[in-house]
């Protein structure tokens, strides 16, 4: 499923002021359950578990949090940008300041590895992680990932 489908608005964040990366697991929690009228703890527990498998940060500053959920009716994605970039446990011990998370129905497995490469993919260019860096509004995300995509 094509990224530009699956971004809606009210799901790009930036310049968020969060310190660790359990809070960002926290709040992409709320925001996604609130999306996919899904229990807040359910989003959070799978996230976390998925993480407990191996940190989603890919290096590059980029984080991307993913995880399959039995009760997701369809696929999310959360872009969040962070006031301050914070630890991850990237694989280039690099700190995290860009997150792209999905969250994605069982049924949806193809789409979400196709989504996860896409991502993977824009975050090899150092220009356009640059221009994501530089939104200050959410709008302004928004519309540069938008463009990216």
């Amino acid at each position: 499923m094509p990224l530009k489908s699956l971004l809606k608005a009210e799901l790009v964040l930036a310049k968020q002021d969060i310190v660790s990366k359990k809070r960002v697991l926290e709040n992409l929690a709320e925001i996604a359950s609130n999306r996919l009228h899904c229990n807040n703890e359910a989003v959070y527990d799978a996230l976390l578990g998925r993480e407990k498998l191996g940190s989603t940060g890919i290096g590059n500053g980029i984080a991307i949090p993913h995880c399959r959920l039995e009760s997701a009716n369809h696929t999310a994605i959360v872009v969040m940008s962070l006031q301050n970039p914070i630890d991850f446990d990237s694989i280039d011990k690099r700190a995290v300041d860009l997150i792209f998370a999905l969250i994605v129905p069982p049924h949806e497995c193809d789409e979400h590895l196709e989504s996860l490469a896409q991502i993977a993919e824009l975050a090899q260019s150092p220009q356009s992680l640059d221009r994501l860096r530089t939104a200050q509004t959410n709008e302004e995300l928004f519309n540069i990932f938008d463009s990216l995509i």
